[in-house]
């Protein structure tokens, strides 16, 4: 799908029937919106499984991607390389300085496990993976597994709440990444 890159463009993964802005980052109506959602009953602007990567859009098409309730849908608890895979894809669409706006069920919401199609917990800590200078910082002095042979995007976390049920959240795309290769000095 061709997108204006002129404009300030946002897309809506796993949208559904819902057009509702969950969690807010300064404007609060849509601008230019793309849907995109599994089940064409929906009506979105492109049907696309949001497990099948890359999603179909240009490089750096987004000012912002939303996902409301649907990052626990896809990908398996424990699924490393889907993982960062997806977040790779999500980063290859964000324009600089771009942001990824989600929600899902608190890991202690009794909806996380409770609803037999989710399949997947997100946390804030699975965020710390996403952020280069962490690598840099804590491999080899702390517990922090290296990804960085199969993960080289970049996001800050930028705002997170827990509201008792729900975790909502703000990544920003870093570009250029902050990457440095683990051969490379500290």
């Amino acid at each position: 799908m061709k997108i204006d890159k002129s404009k300030h463009n946002e897309l809506l993964i796993g949208a559904g029937s819902s057009r509702i802005k969950k969690v807010h980052c300064g404007n609060y109506q849509w601008e230019n919106l793309t849907t995109l959602d599994i089940n064409p009953d929906h009506k979105p602007d492109v049907v696309h499984d949001l497990e099948e990567l890359p999603l179909p859009f240009e490089d750096e098409s987004f000012d912002e991607i939303l996902a409301f309730e649907v990052l626990e849908h896809i990908g398996k608890l424990g699924d490393y390389k889907f993982f960062f895979n997806q977040w790779t894809d999500f980063y290859r669409l964000l324009k600089p300085n771009g942001i990824f706006v989600g929600s899902c069920p608190l890991w202690n919401n009794i909806w996380c496990f409770g609803d037999p199609s989710h399949s997947r917990v997100i946390q804030k800590e699975n965020f710390h993976f996403l952020c280069q200078p962490n690598y840099t910082n804590e491999v080899g002095r702390t517990a922090m597994s290296d990804f960085r042979y199969i993960y080289k995007s970049d996001f800050n976390l930028t705002y997170y709440k827990e509201n008792g049920t729900t975790f909502q959240f703000i990544l920003q795309a870093i570009k250029p990444s902050r990457y440095v290769p683990l051969s490379e000095p500290k």
